[in-house]
């Protein structure tokens, strides 16, 4: 799996979210898994607090950079390579795109060199966060980024664990909902009725940047009552 360094902009951009409505939050944000991204950095200036949470902070800080930039590099023979896959024409050329991620790469190690203690080791489906914890729960590039690695039982039990450590009201957001090769998942409708079963609420929200006219698909996740039933929206 690559070690991104996504820059606030672009979380923006996936999730359909501002800075006002991080600003607006009443709690904090959890980022699972956090990768090299620049968004608790990004999100500390705005006064909003993000806690990241990733297995590949266990390594030690250089590897983990080198990690990130060699994510990097990938990404730069990828994106030209299969040009459909990846950006709209606004970002082009790509290296413009790409200094966007050195620029979050570099905050990210002088934040976490300066905070470590809101970056976190640890992997799903076992968050050491007690219930509830946060206002908000982003998810990106994992449980269908890379359906080869997780079962259909581990990729609900992961689903299962963001929720619990989200607070009731609030929502999970979870993007990608496809693999590499951009094929949407054919795991979701049962997912989201296995989730609905545990009374978690689900629905798919359609997201489009701006000077994007590409759409985005968001699984967004809120958990009511916790032992009762709900439908899910069929969208």
């Amino acid at each position: 799996m690559l070690v991104t360094s996504r820059p606030l902009d672009e979380y923006c951009g996936f999730f359909g979210l501002t800075r006002a409505a991080l600003r607006a939050l009443p709690g904090p944000v959890l980022d699972c898994p956090g990768g090299a991204a620049g968004l608790v950095a990004e999100a500390r200036a705005l006064g909003c607090r993000v806690l990241a949470v990733d297995p590949a902070y266990a390594a030690p800080g250089a590897e983990l950079l080198a990690g990130a930039e060699a994510a990097r590099w990938t990404m730069a023979r990828a994106m030209p390579a299969a040009p459909a896959r990846y950006l709209s024409p606004r970002h082009l050329p790509y290296q413009k795109y790409l200094r966007s991620w050195d620029r979050a790469r570099r905050l990210f190690a002088a934040d976490r060199a300066a905070h470590p203690g809101d970056y976190v080791a640890a992997a799903l489906p076992a968050l050491p966060f007690a219930d509830g914890s946060f206002a908000l729960t982003l998810s990106s590039y994992l449980l269908f980024a890379y359906p080869e690695r997780f079962s259909a039982a581990e990729q609900l039990a992961a689903l299962l664990e963001l929720v619990r450590v989200t607070a009731p009201g609030a929502e999970v957001l979870v993007h990608p909902l496809h693999d590499a090769r951009s094929r949407r998942s054919p795991r979701l409708p049962l997912l989201r009725e296995a989730l609905g079963r545990q009374g978690v609420h689900s629905e798919l929200r359609t997201v489009r940047a701006p000077g994007d006219g590409r759409r985005r698909y968001v699984l967004a996740l809120t958990r009511h009552h916790r032992y009762r039933a709900v439908p899910w929206m069929n969208t």
